[in-house]
């Protein structure tokens, strides 16, 4: 029977997004991995490398992946910042891997560093086309957008808040997005 790699590497993946976010970096174990993704533990670093390039392909992918459904519009930094609110919603997990690399490994890696530089010029035009307001760097107004998007999910008891929490009631969750929504209205719209 012949192997099918990406799906081994789709495993694995998906089983190291869950142990990183469980667990951050120095946390994770690879025997765990391996045996949540039905693999052999060698295939890992056969792929990846090493578990710390193993963290960085699971954070490229949830990049590429909230990119794809989050598209970033300079115009509606409101609706942007409501549909990042909404995706965290979803993947509550993905706050915590995002806490896990920012305790463990702070500053940007060289794609978020690319991601954030097309969101800051795509600001940068929309002030200076007089459809977000000015008054701010176009590097703070993003800074601002994605901090207020996340700022309930890092609270403590928050929706990330992992094992054990019990869930936010749906009315909780809509007065959140709609406050995220309207502090970033105030900020961005001239």
């Amino acid at each position: 029977m012949a192997r099918d790699s990406n799906a081994t590497k789709a495993r694995l993946l998906d089983a190291a997004f869950s142990e990183f976010a469980a667990y951050g970096i120095a946390g994770a174990r690879v025997d765990r991995i391996a045996d949540a993704a039905q693999a052999n533990k060698r295939l890992i670093y056969v792929y990846y490398g090493n578990k710390e390039q193993l963290f960085d392909a699971v954070l490229q992918r949830a990049l590429e992946t909230g990119s794809e459904s989050v598209p970033f519009d300079a115009d509606d930094l409101p609706g942007y910042a409501g549909a990042v609110f909404d995706h965290l919603v979803e993947r509550p997990e993905l706050m915590r891997l995002v806490l896990w690399k920012q305790l463990e490994r702070p500053g940007s890696t060289g794609a978020e560093a690319e991601s954030y530089e097309g969101k800051i010029e795509a600001v940068r035009r929309a002030q200076e086309a007089g459809r977000v307001n000015a008054g701010l760097a176009p590097a703070d107004v993003l800074t601002l957008v994605i901090g207020l998007s996340q700022a309930w999910f890092g609270a403590m008891g928050g929706p990330a808040a992992g094992v054990g929490a019990t869930a936010w009631p749906a009315a909780r969750l809509a007065a959140h997005r709609a406050a995220v929504v309207e502090s970033v209205h105030r900020i961005t719209v001239p």
